[in-house]
């Protein structure tokens, strides 16, 4: 399937997804890691490169609002209050979550490979550590074999989280979260939360398709793209084969990965990821 095709088929979905649409829940956001912080203070975990979701109580929501159409069997255990977690099915399987998540009709085969990995009690008026507790007890008395909850542990010093850090990167996934033990849940973006990877992502609108020279001669070359501060830059590399001769259509948003900035705001060593997933 060309991108050109895959990126009409997400607008043809979103269009039809309005009318099974909710508002955006409240959701807690993460910031970058800040190696200023007192590690004994937070617990860490593996950041799952899966679909964000939010359990109401009575459906799953997209952080955008979206309701996801899960299979009644999938849900059926899951408790009446809140939940913030991913779906998931294995590391590097985003894609794969993404489009078995976002179809209007469920099949039942594809959604038996997803578990809902929790993280937070959003409802919950405890701090993270004794929401821990909470989540631990719900886990263990669910009905559910698809509701998981994601391992949560202590790290005495930054060393240590790099060492957890790279063993994590080595089995194939994107990086850590950090959660800090005496927060309380607040749906906005603060330093009780923090993400940690080897490198920072964003997104930016493709504007233009550079042609390619030597072996991607006739094919793309680079994308010129622009963030929403306006900042236009050129991506060359992390594309496959495939997306060079089938590149994100002009207008797509895509997902960049890229190691700081220049003085001038431009991003180093940006690299390709995938078009955004806007479910």
């Amino acid at each position: 399937m060309s991108y050109k095709t895959l990126f009409f088929l997400l607008c043809l979905f979103s269009a039809l997804s309005h009318a099974n649409k909710t508002l955006p829940p409240p959701i807690q956001l993460a910031t970058i890691y800040h190696q200023d912080i007192n590690i004994q203070e937070y617990w860490v975990s593996e950041k799952l490169d899966g679909v964000r979701a939010y359990w109401d109580g009575k459906q799953l929501i997209s952080k955008q609002g979206n309701i996801f159409n899960a299979p009644q069997w999938f849900i059926k255990n899951f408790p009446q209050q809140p939940l913030s977690g991913e779906l998931w099915i294995d590391r590097q399987q985003f894609e794969q979550v993404s489009g078995i998540t976002r179809k209007q009709h469920p099949i039942d085969r594809e959604w038996q490979k997803i578990s809902f990995m929790i993280f937070d009690l959003p409802a919950s008026d405890a701090d993270f550590t004794s929401r821990l507790q909470q989540m631990e007890k719900l886990i263990n008395s669910s009905e559910s074999a698809y509701l998981k909850m994601i391992k949560q542990q202590r790290i005495e010093n930054n060393e240590q989280l790099q060492l957890l850090l790279e063993e994590v990167l080595v089995k194939g996934g994107e990086g850590l979260m950090l959660h800090r033990g005496s927060a309380y849940h607040q749906a906005k973006r603060s330093k009780d939360l923090m993400k940690l990877k080897k490198y920072e992502d964003a997104e930016a609108v493709v504007i233009q398709h550079l042609s390619g020279k030597g072996r991607n001669t006739g094919r793309l070359g680079a994308l010129l793209v622009e963030t929403k501060d306006g900042i236009k830059f050129k991506i060359g590399t992390g594309f496959s084969d495939l997306e060079r001769e089938n590149p994100p259509p002009i207008g797509a948003t895509i997902t960049y990965k890229y190691v700081g900035k220049t003085k001038n705001h431009v991003p180093r060593f940006a690299s390709f990821m995938r078009i955004r997933d806007s479910y």
